[in-house]
């Protein structure tokens, strides 16, 4: 959720790097920004609440320009509330130190109470500062900060990726720690560099380290040593980052979500075309991944993800048990690692998430694997916790995802949830090679049907739904079988994004309880694809006419849009694969509602890109 950033550099002049740094983190959601900098020995820290731009307002004056090293800190508050005194780096009474952090340290207020009792006086509401304030005593007896770092990391509980800068016996010194949070370090011939996200390095190097749990860095100009909590040396393999630095800018749209809605022709293709083998009727996965010894040993999957990614696994569901006759469970992530869940002999935990990062998948698969599972992922950023922890991988090569509702990622996770599928299914022997070919062909040539539905008409057919239904008093979507997970997805893009209610039924279930609701000012967005449930949702429809409702038909069943009256026509599909396509109009609806109530589509209000805590 918070980002953070820090840079070592020989010849100095590390500020533009800092805000930079914290410029393509700032998709991750945060609500105060602040830089602190080291220079002639002294540390001076500015932060301001509020966005990036009022920390670069601070900073105009040209004080930071040189310093040659330096951290800096994107906060989404959670001990404190959003202002300039709880606003990061903090630094201990002294001022010797400055830190950065993310996570909670969940015994603070008991270090806070001893400190306190010491004579120490706080500055702030924060968790984060008992950490500067532990350093600073630490400091006191003149020793360097890594040696600091481990002493106060030994006092301190719960999880965190921490950066600190202080001057120490000879010289400027930039040291960092991680457990549970990401954090990653990588150097260049005169400089060093850390961030909690790849792409905060990327402009400066693609070789970058991902840090483990227990991890204590000590960054140099043209070096990098990894340590224990105890000091001991440890080996971290260099990683190199596919992604260009260009992959995260606008490139001339006006908002990273548009953008990103219209590289999913791309990603579809990256994710899913080169490991389709139409000859065979199967799907190859790259590195040995889900092959037969593996698979054969399946016998229930139990998937586990959040928000979107839940969602693709929700899809994934009907499409494991549809094509590989394997039962699955899917648990929100958040409930499963607080629950006593049983998993039997020969379930495969599969985790869905973009970043790999989110704590409380991490915390659900790891209980999984303790429980006796093997870890599965599909996961978007290679080198991220969720893929080293894995004994499976399906990475989806969607590329960096900046805008906070997901829009690519979700559409590659429902791609790779098919050819997983799929390979299951000719593992299992409960795929006939027939079916799998016209699945895989009719995957292959998916990519031109989403060109269809990203073209200027269509577009220009929803922005006028939009302009329609941009000021209703609230919307139900509904859906049924494998189109059941996309009308919640639907409802979730636009809550999101458009702060409208808005909530995703089975449509079955309409009957139940949400029918009493409807009358003429609320949406009702149906999802239907021809299919063996079809019908049903049509007679959903009329329910929902019949009482007054307005009825929005998405999908390509024809007979559902002549009962709604208007509808957005999507190109015809196996019912399998209709999820992918019946999804993207229902994101450009959700976008153009949230662009004509004048909405901060890119940074929705209290969200975070990466939910890097519980």
């Amino acid at each position: 959720m918070c980002g953070i950033i820090g840079a070592i550099r020989r010849d100095g002049g590390i500020l533009n790097s800092l805000v930079e740094g914290l410029r393509v983190v700032e998709y991750r959601g945060y609500d105060s920004a602040g830089v602190a900098i080291l220079e002639d020995g002294a540390i001076a820290v500015r932060k301001k609440q509020g966005r990036l731009e009022n920390l670069e307002a601070v900073l105009e004056d040209g004080a930071f320009d040189n310093a040659p090293v330096g951290i800096g800190h994107t906060r989404w508050a959670t001990h404190g509330e959003p202002n300039d005194r709880n606003a990061h780096p903090h630094q201990g009474a002294t001022g010797r130190v400055a830190i950065v952090h993310n996570g909670i340290f969940e015994n603070y207020l008991e270090l806070r109470e001893q400190l306190t009792a010491q004579g120490v006086k706080f500055a702030s509401e924060t968790d984060s500062e008992v950490m500067a304030q532990l350093l600073d005593l630490e400091l006191q007896e003149n020793i360097s900060l890594q040696d600091a770092m481990r002493r106060a990391l030994h006092r301190v509980e719960g999880y965190y990726a921490l950066g600190a800068i202080c001057q120490g016996p000879e010289g400027p010194e930039l040291v960092c720690a991680r457990k549970g949070p990401p954090l990653l370090v990588a150097f260049t011939p005169d400089a060093a560099y850390l961030a909690s996200d790849v792409l905060g390095v990327l402009p400066h190097t693609d070789k970058v380290i991902y840090l483990e749990d227990g991890d204590v860095a000590i960054l140099k100009p043209g070096s990098i040593e990894v340590t224990d909590f105890e000091g001991q040396p440890v080996e971290r393999e260099i990683s190199k980052v596919d992604w260009k630095p260009g992959d995260s800018g606008l490139g001339g749209w006006p908002h990273y979500m548009l953008k990103e809605i219209h590289e999913q022709p791309d990603v579809l293709a990256r994710t899913a075309l080169d490991r389709i083998d139409l000859e065979r009727g199967d799907v190859t996965i790259e590195g040995g991944q889900f092959e037969d010894d593996f698979l054969q040993g399946v016998e229930r999957v139990q998937v586990l993800a959040c928000g979107t990614a839940l969602h693709a696994g929700m899809i994934a569901k009907y499409l494991i048990e549809g094509l590989a006759k394997v039962p699955v469970d899917v648990d929100f992530a958040s409930e499963y690692r607080y629950r006593d869940p049983i998993v039997v002999p020969g379930t495969m935990a599969l985790a869905i998430s973009q970043s790999g990062e989110t704590a409380d998948t991490l915390g659900a698969t790891r209980l999984a694997k303790e429980l006796g599972a093997k870890v599965a992922a599909i996961v978007n950023v290679a080198g991220s916790t969720q893929m080293r922890e894995a004994d499976q991988i399906l990475l989806t090569h969607a590329g960096p995802e900046i805008g906070v509702a997901s829009t690519k990622a979700f559409t590659a996770q429902v791609a790779a949830a098919v050819l997983l599928a799929v390979r299951m299914g000719r593992a299992k022997g409960t795929l006939p090679v027939e079916e799998a070919k016209a699945i895989l062909t009719e995957l292959n040539g998916l990519r031109t049907k989403i060109e269809h539905l990203l073209s200027e008409p269509i577009r220009d057919h929803i922005h006028d739904l939009a302009k329609i239904h941009a000021r209703a008093k609230g919307f139900f979507f509904l859906g049924r079988g494998v189109n059941f997970p996309v009308a919640l997805e639907g409802a979730l893009k636009l809550k999101e994004i458009s702060y409208m209610h808005a909530e995703g039924y089975a449509a079955g279930e309409m009957k139940h309880g949400p029918i009493a609701l409807i009358d003429p000012g609320m949406t009702i967005v149906s999802i239907n694809a021809p299919g063996h449930v079809a019908d049903k949702v049509r007679s959903n429809i009329e329910q929902v006419k019949s009482r007054g409702g307005v009825a929005l038909s998405v999908g390509s069943h024809e007979g559902s849009h002549k009962i709604a009256g208007q509808c957005i026509r999507v190109p015809e599909t196996i019912e399998w694969l209709s999820p992918i396509l019946n999804t993207i109009p229902l994101q450009l609806f959700s976008y153009y509602i949230a662009d004509l109530r004048g909405c901060e589509i890119d940074k929705p209000r209290n969200l975070a890109k990466s939910v890097t805590v519980e």
